[in-house]
């Protein structure tokens, strides 16, 4: 159902034909590096944590982690993830499939700027099994990003 979701949403920008689906799961970063066979860094990993006024969702570049305290400065609340049992109802897709597309009213989206060094990379397309190649740009667009922030820690590829 979240696959579908995330391909009727990217149907409005002719995107609906470039999910890629896979036999295996690409649940987890390293998962998703190996079905795509690529680096993990470029997996675009998609992150839910509680917002002040609802969810919000900070995709990243697959080797960083968030930091606590670059995190709490910018949204002035510390970093809690939601709970992997509320995700799917208060994201649109469950956790594996977590992704900016397709998701419910009133989840905040921002991207991390450890996603900018890359020409393209890949998000997960709402299941365990699904990503899409998309330059950091049109992520940036497709997903409606409030902006870009840097609460990422350092990373460990290039």
């Amino acid at each position: 159902m979240s696959l579908e979701k995330a391909r009727e949403y990217l149907k409005q920008f002719n995107l609906d034909h470039d999910i890629m689906v896979f036999d295996e799961s690409s649940a987890t970063v390293d998962l998703a590096a190996r079905a795509l066979h690529c680096e993990p860094c470029r997996i675009a990993k998609t992150l839910s944590f509680e917002g002040e006024y609802g969810p919000i969702l900070i995709v990243a570049a697959g080797d960083t982690k968030i930091d606590n305290h670059k995190f709490k400065e910018h949204f002035h609340k510390k970093a809690k993830m939601l709970k992997p049992e509320v995700v799917e109802d208060l994201v649109g897709h469950a956790i594996g499939g977590v992704c900016p597309f397709g998701i419910n009213e009133g989840v905040e989206v921002w991207l991390d700027s450890s996603l900018k060094r890359f020409d393209y990379v890949y998000p997960a397309c709402g299941s365990s099994n699904s990503a899409i190649r998309l330059s950091v740009e049109d992520l940036f667009k497709i997903s409606k990003a409030k902006d870009y922030i840097d609460i990422a820690k350092e990373t460990q590829c290039a």
